[in-house]
């Protein structure tokens, strides 16, 4: 079923199958709903899961001109409030992991679970900081070009002529991106929070999925995160697009930690 509910005078879409313990799934930056196709299927046959169309991206509006990790969360919120569902599993890829970061930040006792895809508990370097003011500077200018550069870059370099095809169906979603919402999103992203001491003392358990070979996040900074922390972690060999490049462990890895807890 795909709906739409309204958050804030905007139209926030998203996607729900299958019944039982809720898993809440919410994608990266430039993705939208229907990345989650395959492993929606995976787990529709024995939980209720519902993908949510982050702010500015797919079929949801932008709200404004800076989307925070914290009022994304709170248009997640109001999403699982209109479905009457209290506690629940999240799934983050990427982006969608800062948020669900921010959700479980605000909202501890929703929480079922965690899961950071290729994602990152701490806040950007200053020199990424740099790097997401050029990207926003490149978007103003040509937001088309910036994404048919971008996506590529997001795949281990010898991925990337393996999945051509998944590739431009990735470039295919992103560009129905509005250059706001690619502008607001890389605004939130630059001033999110420091969220690890979450992985180290939520009260739910987390699982964090990586891929060792990803050109966006460090692999050392990631595994120095779960050092100590209450945290599963499972290594992938690709890179940052694991469900497409590292497919059948990703999936299986979130089943059994759903399954499991």
């Amino acid at each position: 079923m795909s709906a739409f509910i309204t958050y804030k005078n905007t139209p926030i879409h998203y996607t729900e199958s299958g019944k039982g313990t809720a898993i809440v799934l919410l994608h990266g930056f430039l993705e939208n709903t229907t990345m989650w196709e395959s492993l929606e299927k995976v787990l529709n046959s024995k939980f209720r899961v519902v993908c949510i169309d982050l702010l500015g991206h797919g079929q949801t509006e932008s709200l404004g001109y800076v989307h925070t990790m914290t009022e994304m969360a709170e248009a997640v919120k109001a999403v699982l409030d209109a479905l009457n569902i209290r506690r629940s599993f999240f799934v983050g890829h990427s982006m969608g992991g800062y948020v669900a970061l921010a959700f479980a930040d605000l909202y501890p006792d929703n929480v079922k679970g965690l899961v950071l895809l290729n994602s990152t508990a701490r806040p950007d370097s200053e020199e990424k900081k740099i790097g997401r003011d050029r990207a926003i500077a490149v978007v103003k200018e040509n937001h088309k070009s910036f994404i048919r550069t971008s996506i590529p870059m997001l795949f281990r370099s010898k991925c990337r002529k393996i999945y051509a095809d998944e590739i431009a169906k990735v470039k295919k979603e992103a560009l129905k991106t509005s250059r706001q919402g690619i502008i607001a999103a890389l605004e939130g992203m630059k001033i999110r929070l420091d969220r690890e001491v979450l992985l180290h003392f939520g009260p739910y358990p987390s699982l964090m999925i990586l891929g060792k070979k990803d050109p966006v996040l460090n692999y050392e900074d990631l595994i120095a995160q779960t050092k100590d922390a209450n945290t599963e972690v499972v290594e992938l060999e690709n890179g940052h697009m694991s469900l497409i490049e590292d497919r059948e462990g990703a999936e299986q890895a979130i089943l059994e930690f759903v399954k499991r807890n």
